[in-house]
């Protein structure tokens, strides 16, 4: 068996399923259903069978380089798989698992208005899974991760016309997005650490690695622990780990496939898969340790006080996924991959049967009165401390709203002073301003030339917090996120061979998905209210206008099926090791425009269908 034809049809089946089901009728419940499961059960026969060939062959790892799809002097940017161990093992998982859920979801989900739907969005985070865990480099990997987070927004999102459903998806995809900051700084440094871009297997290569931590023990170190926080934003480790809870707003199915065992474990996936680059540094294993034993320990009493099975179970697999954490930790690869397989079981069994579970309860729950205790010994009242903080599960939202996002929207909220008007024409003085200072860059001092990316890119950083805290005009906030790319791809033309083929990677994607974005707001304009102050539900009305603005939002948050997203890599590879706050910028202003973009979507057109034509009193008079 040829290692192409495996790896093309495990990752061509839900790429093909995808597509059909775009086509089939939303009233063929019954062709949906079946071409979701057939997928599924045709990956788990494929990679059973090729599990089997590739024991018998000697069961070495096997790497191969599929295309390269933009290559000049010093970068070349290209889709590699990997086949070892690791990747059958979450193969047979996701295969497995897929294949069990959409049976149930076929009968779950009858008559559901968002039948359809369900099974695209099932499909599509089929490919982003499969990408993920197939491939053989970081930017591969970057791929499935974004396809993955935007899935996952659309799950959750599932009942649209409730509002709670729809601010949970926004909190979720908030926190994937500080993810994706982690894999983004990882790639950069990785491409300086290496100075290519470097394989999965590269890293494996132990004796030329020690070579290079040993010469680069600071970076290494910053480097793992990236990996950290990409991974514990996707496996909900503290202090994330309030995200999982409020996934389960989506359908029993989705919660039981993705967030009880497939997408939370992408994280542990991505530790496992970069074990071999981080393995000998002490400092960082000690810290992964403490922090998976933290986890472990708080998640295990929040999951003893929730109200909600759901909830329950929720924190139950975190605090296991802090365990698996642990064991990688400690170097036994074998253990946390049965650890993950038996809890991704577990938790998708518990998920499915909590509906029956509720509804037992329900009938056969007997209240017990107990005497007060007037007085309580020191024990007794810490224990009560430690129970009202578990209640309110440690305050961790809390935490990532006052520490994070409160001080992204107090700098946001500086600007309101300036209205859209004045930004614009500073925006472009400062614009034009860089492109003379760029064609007279022969002219320019060297240090004033070297502080120029670092001012262009902090002051898209500004346009992208604007953008983000935006909340009347919400095409000013599609503008500004337009603004942002500018002047990143300004800061970036100052570096050296940053040449104008990378601007129109970069920026050709942009451009034409903010003016198709601009005009389908202004159309609707015309007949609905839009703002950003609420959600509108406006997708009731207009399917195919909010479709068409999904994929606008896609293309201004550089998703992998546009060229912006390969431009974004191009920005990264060309930004210098000693350039930190040049990079920490770009990569911050990349992440808040993803929210922003997501943002706009979520308040335009999800959330109650709820229509005032006519303007009233919001309160009395």
């Amino acid at each position: 068996m040829n290692i192409t034809y495996f790896v093309h049809g495990y990752l061509g089946l839900p790429i093909a399923g995808f597509l059909i089901s775009l086509f089939l009728p939303v009233k063929k419940e019954g062709a949906l259903s079946v071409l979701s499961y057939s997928t599924a059960f045709l990956q788990l026969l494929l990679v059973c069978l090729f599990t089997a060939f590739w024991i018998f062959q000697g069961a070495e790892p096997i790497q191969f380089k599929e295309i390269s799809v933009y290559r000049s002097e010093n970068y070349d940017f290209f889709i590699d798989f990997l086949v070892d161990k690791l990747t059958l093992t979450y193969a047979f998982l996701g295969a497995a698992l897929t294949f069990l859920i959409t049976i149930y979801s076929r009968y779950y989900l009858h008559r559901e208005a968002g039948y359809k739907r369900f099974f695209n969005t099932i499909l599509f985070f089929n490919v982003g899974y499969s990408t993920i865990i197939f491939s053989g480099n970081m930017e591969t990997l970057f791929i499935g991760w974004e396809i993955l987070g935007v899935s996952s927004f659309l799950l959750i999102a599932f009942y649209r016309e409730r509002l709670l459903p729809v601010k949970n998806a926004l909190k979720v995809f908030s926190v994937y997005r500080i993810g994706d900051i982690g894999v983004i700084l990882a790639m950069w440094l990785l491409h300086h650490f290496w100075h290519e871009n470097v394989t999965f297997l590269q890293m494996n290569q132990t004796v030329s690695l020690h070579e290079h931590l040993a010469q680069n023990s600071s970076v290494g170190l910053l480097i793992a622990t990236l990996f950290y926080i990409a991974a514990a934003a996707k496996s909900a480790q503290l202090p994330f780990s309030s995200w999982l809870p409020r996934a389960m707003e989506g359908p029993t199915p989705s919660s039981a496939i993705f967030y009880g065992s497939m997408s939370v474990h992408i994280g542990a996936f991505l530790l496992l898969r970069t074990l071999h680059f981080w393995e000998n540094q002490i400092y960082f294993k000690v810290g992964l340790v403490i922090a998976g034993l933290l986890t472990a320990l708080i998640s295990t009493v929040i999951s003893r006080v929730q109200s909600t099975i759901k909830s329950q179970i929720a924190y139950a697999s975190i605090a296991q996924i802090g365990l698996i954490f642990i064991e990688i930790a400690l170097g036994w690869e074998n253990v946390a991959l049965v650890h993950i397989v038996g809890n991704a079981f577990l938790r998708t069994y518990q998920l499915l049967i909590s509906p029956s579970i509720v509804s037992y309860k329900i009938r056969e729950q007997q209240y017990e009165l107990q005497e007060a205790v007037l007085q309580k010994s020191a024990f007794d009242r810490w224990v009560d401390r430690y129970y009202m903080l578990s209640l309110k599960e440690w305050n961790l939202d809390n935490a990532l709203f006052k520490w994070l996002w409160n001080p992204l929207k107090k700098i946001g909220r500086g600007w309101k002073v300036l209205n859209f008007r004045y930004i614009f024409w500073l925006m472009a003085f400062i614009l034009l301003f860089g492109l003379i200072l760029r064609a007279n860059e022969a002219l320019l001092p060297t240090e004033v030339k070297q502080r120029l990316p670092f001012f262009f890119a902090l002051w898209g950083f500004l346009m992208a917090v604007k953008a983000f805290t935006e909340r009347d005009s919400v095409r000013k906030s599609l503008t500004l996120i337009m603004l942002n790319h500018a002047s990143i791809s300004l800061a970036l033309s100052f570096n050296a061979h940053f040449d104008n083929a990378h601007h129109i990677w970069y920026l050709s994607g942009i451009l034409l998905a903010w003016a198709l974005g601009y005009w389908l707001l202004t159309r609707m304009r015309k007949t609905e209210w839009i703002s950003l102050d609420n959600f509108y539900g406006h997708i009731y009305e207009y399917p195919k206008t909010g479709f068409v603005f999904l994929l606008v939002c896609l293309g201004l948050s550089g998703f992998p099926i546009t060229p912006s997203f390969i431009g974004e890599d191009l920005i990264f590879s060309h930004i210098e090791l000693n350039q930190f706050g040049l990079a920490f910028f770009a990569a911050f202003s990349l992440v808040i425009n993803g929210l922003a973009t997501m943002r706009i979507y979520a308040r335009v057109f999800l959330g109650p269908h709820v229509k005032n034509y006519h303007q009233i009193a919001k309160r009395s008079s």
